[in-house]
């Protein structure tokens, strides 16, 4: 099984059905964020603080596997020169759709998180990559390029999710229960069983991988980066949100001589 092209496919499903992740931000959002009103989201509910990204006013933005029309083009109305960076043909259709609409001056690129080849080093101030390395299997490698993609100072700001969460039944989650059962690394090619994977794939299109925290944030310092913030939030679509927080969001910044 290609899981890339799995899950980029499975996005553009994701798409069709009207994810909440796929929908486009309206015409007075835009107008707000013009005029410096914004907010956009790392994680499932709480708002990533403002003072994490300073001034965008002409800074080079990144947005890593964050497509759906929504990060991006508040951005650029902010005065960001930003480049949308996504999987799915579908997600960046969005961009692409709201980039019309606003005449907004929007970079759409088709590729993997893991390979930002195509862009050259020191090439950006800011990264924001919302929850979406699940996704992948390797994660390591996608702090890797954005530490070499990021200027000195640059920031990365990531959204990820509590790896303790993946050790919980979903079908029971979906029937309002909260059960133990799995050990991590969960993957749902690993960790289900074969008829359990055949549904997931036909409900959700995607598969998905835990990652532990030594992956999430260690490795964003062992790529050269240092953590300056963090914050938890809740999917509280989920019963499990009632016992754990189970998304975290980091602010990194690389630092102009190693420490």
């Amino acid at each position: 099984m290609n899981i890339a092209k799995v899950n980029s496919a499975g996005w553009d499903e994701r798409v069709k059905e009207g994810d909440r992740w796929s929908l486009p931000v309206s015409t007075g959002e835009i107008a707000r964020a013009r005029a410096g009103d914004w907010s956009v989201l790392l994680t499932s509910s709480r708002a990533v603080p403002l003072e994490w990204f300073g001034e965008l006013e002409g800074l080079d933005v990144l947005c890593l596997a964050s497509g759906g029309g929504q990060q991006g083009p508040i951005f650029a109305a902010a005065g960001a020169r930003v480049t949308v960076f996504d999987a799915s043909p579908g997600q960046l259709s969005v961009d692409r759709r709201v980039s019309d609409r606003e005449n907004l001056d929007l970079r759409i690129e088709e590729g993997l998180m893991h390979d930002l080849s195509r862009f050259s080093s020191e090439s950006f101030d800011l990264v924001f990559h919302p929850i979406s390395n699940l996704y992948t299997e390797h994660i390591e490698p996608v702090w890797s390029e954005v530490a070499r993609c990021l200027r000195p100072g640059g920031v990365l700001l990531a959204g990820f999710m509590n790896p303790a969460s993946f050790l919980f039944d979903p079908f029971e989650e979906d029937q309002g229960r909260v059960t133990l059962r799995f050990k991590l690394p969960y993957s749902d090619i690993g960790s289900l069983e074969p008829a359990e994977l055949a549904r997931v794939l036909k409900e959700n299109h995607t598969v998905e991988y835990s990652h532990s925290l030594d992956q999430q944030i260690g490795a964003q310092l062992k790529a050269g980066l240092v953590l300056t913030a963090m914050y938890e939030d809740r999917d509280y679509e989920r019963p499990v949100a009632a016992y754990l927080a189970d998304q975290l969001a980091t602010r990194a910044v690389k630092l102009a001589q190693p420490l």
